[in-house]
């Protein structure tokens, strides 16, 4: 059962309610309200980009969805079957309480749960809960770059926090998923192994095929070193448009 967030009073959470956009994911089959532009974070590719990346043969039982924002990765691990069930969190009341409508909005109310608070609070009480870790976490550190106030809490953020209460919340044998900037690929791998987690599967995707990667996606498990896949790179878009294999995951469902 979704859990509505605690603290504020009714009418501050249902103000950022009525002023979301109502948009879709996969060709209409997923409802998704989010902030209007300028008002706050919203979605990109790379949401569906983890997502599809953390979908494999295996179903997990519980997916955590860490620094969740509105809930897409998880609404789209719902979608796409890779979970029985997704735990969302997420630290900032507007947010959380686009990502509980999202979970109605698509019926899918007994199968969420959205927990308004830090990954750190979280990681710390339910440990060894989740079989799959999903994470689109802050690119922007703390004090570096130039964030917009609206999207500062989602845009900036220490890595290290992320990968930490990942490794928490991970159950002995499950999957670790990321997506992040491909040029701080080395930092993410360094951080993963720092809380024993080591890459067991990589992916990088292009823009276009001339283009250098854009984004790492990282798969991870407790346990040894050693026995990395990586998968050929996924390319978004050719001389005609997005590539097939970028139309099948935009459409999929």
């Amino acid at each position: 059962m979704a859990t509505l967030m605690s603290g504020g009073a009714l009418g501050d959470e249902l103000a950022p309610l009525a002023e979301a956009t109502q948009d879709a994911l996969f060709g209409g089959s997923v409802v998704l309200f989010q902030p209007p532009r300028g008002a706050g974070y919203r979605t990109n590719v790379d949401a569906l980009l983890l997502a599809g990346f953390a979908t494999t043969s295996k179903v997990a039982s519980v997916a955590f969805d860490l620094g969740a924002g509105v809930g897409a990765v998880g609404l789209a691990l719902l979608r796409l079957g890779a979970a029985k069930r997704v735990v969302f969190v997420e630290i900032d009341e507007h947010p959380a309480a686009m990502a509980r409508r999202n979970l109605d909005a698509n019926g899918w109310t007994a199968r969420g749960e959205v927990v308004r608070a830090d990954v750190r609070d979280v990681a710390r009480s339910r440990r060894g809960e989740a079989s799959l870790v999903v994470c689109n976490p802050p690119y922007i550190a703390p004090g570096r770059g130039r964030v917009s106030p609206s999207q500062a809490r989602a845009r900036s953020g220490e890595l290290g926090t992320f990968v930490e209460a990942a490794r928490q919340v991970a159950g002995r044998k499950a999957r670790v998923c990321f997506v992040y900037p491909a040029q701080e690929l080395g930092t993410l791998l360094e951080t993963l192994a720092q809380e024993g987690l080591h890459a067991k599967r990589l992916r990088f995707v292009h823009g276009t095929p001339e283009a250098p990667a854009r984004v790492a996606l990282v798969e991870a498990q407790a346990g040894r070193a050693g026995g990395l896949s990586v998968m050929s790179p996924l390319v978004e878009r050719g001389p005609r448009g997005y590539t097939p294999e970028m139309q099948a995951l935009l459409a999929r469902g």
